[in-house]
Order: C-alpha cells, then sequence, then structure tokens
C-alpha cells in the first residue's frame, strides 16, 4: 500500500512537471488545493446553515403555507434524519468502498441510555424552531444568543468549572447585546416575547445537550452518527404525544395543503438540510478546527442577519445593529479566548510530559 501510494506520488509530481527536488513549488501546490479545500467547505456550511434558516421559517411562519404546526414540522425532519441514517447505513453494506457509514440498528438498552439526551434534544430543536416561528430570521441570531452564557453558568454550577475574567466580560458584552436587542425591538414594534422565551430556553437546551453528549457518547461508541440516529428515533416516539396533547393532529386534518406535493417536497428538503447541517459542521471542524469552526459560525450568523434584512426589505436602526455587534463581537471574543486558554493548557501539558521524560531518562 505504501509502494502504491509513493508510486502515485511520483507520478502525480511528474505530471504536475515537479520532481522530488522542488520541494518549495510542491509545498506551493499543496497549500493552495487545501486553502480550496477549506474555502469550499466553509462556503458549504454557510450555504446549508443560512438556507435551512430561511426554509424552516417558510414552513414554520409563511403566510402563504398558513400552517401553524411547528412541532409536527420538526417531528418530520427527525423522520427524515432517522430514514437518511438508516439508508446510508445499509448503503455502506451494499458498497463499502464507496461510502463510510457507521453500521445501524435498534438497540433498545442505547434507546434507554440515550433517553435523558434525547429529551434535551428535542426541546433544543422545538424550542429553537419556536423562537424562528415568533421571532424574524434578522433577529433570530440575538434571540438566541445566550448559549454562551448558559455554558459558564451549567460548566459551574454541574461540573464545578471556574471561567477566566475575560471570558466573563464575553460573556457580559453578549448580555448587553441582548437587552440592547430586546429594547429596539421593542422600540420598532416588532418584539414578541414568545419568540425571546422560546430562544431563551432553545439556549438552555442547546448548552444541556453540550454537556449531556459527551456523557453519552461512550454508549454509542464514540460515533456522532449513531447518536443522531438514536437521538432522532427517540425523538420520533416522544413527539407523537406532544402532537396529540397540542392538537397538532386536527391543525394538520384541515390543511388545505396536505396532499400538495410542494408541500411534502418542502417539508423533505427541510429535513435533508437538517442532517446535512450536521455532517458539514464536522466536515468544516475536520478541515479547519473548532475554534475556526466557531468564528466561521459567528461570520455566518453575521451574513444571516444581513442577508435577512434585505430579503424581508427591513430597516434598522443604528442601536439595533449595535446590538447584533455586540452579540457577535462577544460570542467571537468568547471563542478566542476559550482558543487561547486551551492552547495555554495543552502547551503546559505538553512541557511538563517533556519534563517527566527527561527526569526519567536523567534516573
Amino acid at each position: 500500500m505504501n509502494r502504491n501510494f509513493k508510486h502515485s506520488s511520483i507520478l502525480r509530481m511528474a505530471l504536475m512537471g515537479v520532481g522530488e527536488g522542488d520541494p518549495e513549488k510542491v509545498s506551493r501546490e499543496s497549500f493552495m488545493v487545501r486553502a480550496v479545500k477549506i474555502a469550499l467547505v466553509v462556503m458549504l456550511y454557510w450555504f446549508i446553515s443560512i438556507t435551512m434558516v430561511f426554509l424552516n421559517k417558510y414552513l414554520l411562519d409563511s403566510p402563504s403555507l398558513k400552517l401553524d404546526a411547528p412541532l409536527f414540522v420538526t417531528f418530520y425532519q427527525c423522520v427524515v434524519t432517522v430514514v437518511l441514517c438508516k439508508s446510508l447505513s445499509l448503503l455502506t453494506h451494499v458498497i463499502p468502498s464507496h461510502t463510510e457509514f457507521p453500521s445501524l440498528r435498534f438497540d433498545l438498552k442505547v434507546l434507554r441510555t440515550v433517553l435523558p439526551l434525547s429529551v434535551v434534544f428535542i426541546g433544543m430543536i422545538t424550542f429553537n424552531n419556536l423562537c424562528l416561528k415568533y421571532l424574524g430570521v434578522a433577529f433570530y441570531t440575538v434571540g438566541r444568543c445566550l448559549s454562551t452564557v448558559f455554558n459558564v453558568l451549567l460548566s459551574y454550577i454541574m461540573l464545578k468549572q471556574t471561567t477566566s475574567m475575560y471570558a466573563l466580560m464575553s460573556c457580559g458584552i453578549i448580555l448587553g447585546g441582548f437587552w440592547l436587542g430586546i429594547d429596539q425591538e421593542g422600540a420598532e414594534g416588532t418584539l414578541s416575547w414568545a419568540g425571546i422565551f422560546f430562544g431563551v430556553l432553545a439556549s438552555l437546551c442547546v448548552s444541556l445537550n453540550a454537556i449531556y453528549t459527551k456523557k453519552v457518547l461512550p454508549s454509542v461508541d464514540g460515533s456522532i452518527w449513531r447518536l443522531t440516529f438514536y437521538n432522532n428515533v427517540n425523538a420520533c416516539f416522544l413527539f407523537i404525544p406532544l402532537l396529540l396533547i397540542c392538537g397538532e393532529v386536527g391543525t394538520l386534518l384541515t390543511f388545505d395543503k396536505l396532499s400538495a406535493f410542494s408541500f411534502w417536497g418542502m417539508m423533505t428538503l427541510g429535513g435533508i438540510f437538517g442532517f446535512a447541517i450536521g455532517y458539514v459542521t464536522g466536515l468544516q471542524i475536520q478541515f479547519t478546527s473548532p475554534l475556526t469552526h466557531n468564528i466561521s459560525g459567528t461570520a455566518k450568523a453575521c451574513a444571516q442577519t444581513v442577508l435577512a434584512v434585505m430579503y424581508y426589505h427591513q430597516i434598522k436602526s443604528f442601536l439595533w445593529w449595535t446590538s447584533n455587534i455586540m452579540v457577535l463581537g462577544g460570542s467571537f471574543s468568547y471563542t478566542w479566548v476559550k482558543g487561547l486558554e486551551m492552547k495555554k493548557i495543552q502547551g503546559q501539558t505538553n512541557q511538563s510530559q517533556s519534563s517527566g521524560e527527561k527526569n526519567s531518562v536523567g534516573v
């Protein structure tokens, strides 16, 4: 295998007109290829994430669609995710050389283990969609910006982890932008307290989801895709009584577009994008780093806000824009600070390991 790789590398260099004596040109070419790949992955992440938000807004609160069934929209997206996961798993067995996806089966023991996370997961995706339903896409970023603040609070309460002063200052900037945004939305007469309430709950569930995911991952052999599958299977079962209790079954029966192909096409597309965001998120982290992924997410939220204001022909005040800049700036600052802290800890760990190795050699 190594010999084939070496031969293919030599052939590739010959075709490119680059010899083994031109390491600078080889390095430049490989850098350019990697840079293009990273740019394409980031663009793909932005496209899928932004499109998914606008698509969900249409399904949840479109005047032309007139469907008041947010739980059903979320439930259907979970069903699509389960079908896609199972299909890709089966496809891997059929053509293993072309697809890589973990094998999946319905394991009741694993489903029970994942259940507490699934309850939080349902809260996260449902409150996210309800927040989007009652708030505009432009204010969506500010409406659910408190996940960073909840991360700090829950890390201290549940994990007894303290946070640095600089990170706390970043959280303070986010909180300031959040309250200023609420004030400006109220001044413009477009504030929805229901949307704010659901946004806060969504932020709380996002933080809880991250904590419980770390606890549950070992039960699915550390596979995010297996966790996605079991999470969504649980969600499908848990959503059924919620649909009955909230009366959305009756709403669906009287919905005039229930038999329309275009409606189900948009619903399925929303589910596909919901599944795809998990893949491209992992892809972006793989090609860059967790820190760069968070920075890319912050920049994407900024672009999403500008696009929403332009698409819906809205006019916003200077202070409204200031609130968005504070939230995004605070999020970027927090990400940057935590990245520097992790590098510092990693450097100290490496230094202590090298010191230990020297001591052992000296002995």
